[in-house]
């Protein structure tokens, strides 16, 4: 080759591989659905988010949000969504065993801010329910994280609607309605994969698992969830997220609900194996997978945290049960794996660390507040984020050792993002760039 021609070469194998590192750094910036693109609460290689903080140190923008909602931000391309429930009239009342929220009428909406600055860029409004049906006063009427992908992002607000809408202008791609009775309000986030958008509807009318097409809308399956016998319909209520499991070269949709564990096939909705996990409802823990090993929680009721064996076929209960803790485990927030290890906070706020192989205890410590958001893994640290705005910043491994305390100022009920060197913390009334300056 002419030496003009090995130049022009090197130049573009050069281009090529810094598009690759562009494209690279871009996708370990984007924190696109429920506990981050894994779905694990585990932030991409390279993110490194600060250990310490408060409202007068390293908050790079502190923008205020229209509404309330318990959803997490999601990130894509620079920049962030959130969901939102813009409320008229709210009241709570006491109605038998649950302390409710009432509103005369609630505004569902979606809302996109530029990650650089805070400014909101778009909002766009979804869909007015005058009387809606009441949610628990932990939940909210905006309490799934959306989902997002390249030109998609998907809002859910449970029975009250799914949208898809376009990330660069809100715009509303398709809608649907899937009707739901959830007593408290909607919980269970959708999750993407296998090319498609799979959504839990764990209601007391009607308890089924079902995957959309994302470009569409459109209905690809609908699975029915096994069949249980209860003494009220209030016990077979749920609020799981699913997460996509690869193994042995198989890819399974596991979701939770009451009484069960079932895993299913992502292409038909075809039931692979399911496990009897007790008499555990409302279930708002989304389970973790690794090493083989599942990890899920079993919500209220008798409350449980269980490692499973993946894998099987059928009933698998008498086989595949590896270990069960009921001390201290979480009605609401997910549990973090890592190196070897099982991080959860109860919703009392007690953490926890045990091994992950045996359930055996390594430690336990008070934080000090309800801890309703899940923890997270970023920086080689792992996060705990109290309800009344305080953030517990813990060194891995088996013996405690807190590295700082972190106080913001409302209530923070949805579990943060990560990109890059930031950390996207929302309360009940702000969302929080929050990096080292």
């Amino acid at each position: 080759m002419p030496r003009g021609g090995a130049f022009r070469r090197r130049i573009r194998d050069t281009m090529a591989f810094l598009l690759l590192g562009l494209a690279a750094l871009a996708q370990s910036a984007d924190w696109t659905g429920f506990r981050g693109p894994t779905g694990d609460g585990i932030a991409p290689a390279g993110a490194d988010p600060p250990a310490e903080w408060s409202e007068t140190k390293n908050v790079a923008w502190k923008s205020p949000i229209p509404g309330r909602g318990r959803s997490s931000p999601v990130i894509l391309g620079g920049r962030v969504f959130l969901t939102t429930a813009v409320e008229e009239g709210l009241q709570r009342k006491k109605v038998g065993p649950d302390d409710l929220q009432f509103a005369r009428r609630v505004d569902l909406g979606a809302v996109c801010l530029d990650a650089s600055t805070g400014a909101i860029l778009w909002q766009a409004s979804l869909r007015s329910v005058e009387e809606p049906d009441p949610v628990h006063w932990l939940n909210s009427w905006a309490t799934p994280t959306p989902v997002v992908e390249p030109g998609r992002l998907h809002c859910d607000f449970g029975g009250f609607g799914t949208w898809c809408l376009d990330p660069g202008t809100g715009k509303i791609l398709w809608e649907k309605r899937l009707p739901l009775d959830h007593q408290v309000g909607p919980g269970s986030s959708p999750a993407l994969g296998s090319g498609l958008l799979f959504l839990v509807r764990d209601g007391r009318d009607a308890q089924y698992v079902t995957a959309l097409d994302p470009k569409t809308g459109g209905t690809v399956w609908r699975t029915d969830r096994p069949p249980i016998q209860v003494s009220t319909p209030n016990l077979k209520k749920s609020f799981s997220t699913p997460i996509l499991v690869d193994r042995d070269g198989r890819t399974e949709l596991l979701a939770i609900a009451p009484h069960w564990a079932v895993a299913y096939e992502p292409a038909t909705g075809r039931e692979i194996w399911r496990l009897r996990h007790g008499d555990g409802f409302s279930i708002g823990t989304a389970p973790v997978f690794g090493d083989g090993m599942i990890y899920l929680g079993t919500g209220f009721g008798k409350a449980n945290l269980l490692a499973v064996r993946a894998g099987g076929t059928g009933d698998v209960t008498a086989t595949h049960l590896a270990w069960r803790v009921q001390k201290g485990v979480p009605g609401i927030s997910s549990p973090l794996l890592a190196g070897g290890l099982l991080y959860w906070n109860s919703d009392e706020g007690v953490a926890t660390c045990a091994e992950a192989r045996t359930g055996q205890t390594r430690w336990q410590e008070r934080l000090g507040q309800p801890h309703v958001a899940s923890p997270i893994l970023a920086g080689g640290r792992v996060y705990f984020f109290g309800r009344e705005g305080k953030t517990s910043v813990v060194k891995p491994g088996g013996a405690f050792e807190r590295l700082s305390e972190n106080p913001v100022d409302g209530i923070v009920s949805g579990t943060p993002a990560v990109s890059g060197k930031a950390l996207f913390l929302r309360t009940d009334t702000h969302l929080y760039r929050i990096e080292a300056r």
